[in-house]
């Protein structure tokens, strides 16, 4: 049987879980459209003291949401990703592509209150940093993690593709539709 990770929003309205065999890789986020979501948010604590996000890359079939999906809201900043939060209380949840053919989330740690369950399943934060360049202060690059990170979503979006697999808590299996329409979010980078 898989581990299971439980996934909750900081009130508790919307609660989860995520199967650990179903990760790809955890990864530092610097990117300027990450800092200017956590900003949005306003939600202390979503970056490290580098500007980082703390991200774990997974199929989106391993994600179950339980409690709380009504308070499941949708925004963008670009346009080319879905930023899927807890309306409740704005605790980040996942970022996924805007195509839903796409088996891709990258579900925020905020979320993810067992820490050691999430180490167990991916490995420590930090360990791959991305955009490395946009970083609040100076981060160590991870170019031989990134390349594996990378190697390792590749194959599992792929993979997925490969076998017809879209299942995800994020949009209505029949019509590829976000199960929530998606606001724009207006902040400055």
């Amino acid at each position: 049987m898989s581990r299971i990770i439980p996934l909750r929003c900081r009130c508790g309205q919307v609660q989860g879980e995520a199967r650990a065999a179903r990760t790809y890789a955890r990864v530092s986020c610097h990117c300027r459209d990450c800092q200017a979501y956590a900003r949005w948010l306003g939600t202390p604590g979503l970056l490290d003291a580098c500007g980082g996000t703390d991200i774990v890359a997974m199929a989106p079939s391993g994600l179950r949401f339980t409690a709380g999906s009504g308070q499941i809201a949708c925004g963008t900043l670009s346009g080319r990703v879905y930023r899927w939060y807890a309306a409740c209380c704005r605790t980040p949840l996942g970022n996924t592509a805007r195509n839903p053919r796409v088996h891709y989330v990258g579900l925020c740690t905020a979320c993810l209150p067992d820490a050691a369950a999430v180490d167990a399943a991916v490995g420590p934060a930090g360990s791959c940093v991305v955009h490395s360049a946009s970083a609040n202060a100076p981060v160590r690059a991870t170019p031989l993690a990134f390349l594996w990170g990378g190697l390792c979503i590749a194959k599992g979006v792929l993979g997925a593709r490969l076998r017809g697999q879209r299942e995800s808590p994020f949009f209505d299996a029949a019509t590829g539709r976000p199960m929530q329409e998606s606001e724009r979010i207006g902040v400055e980078n």
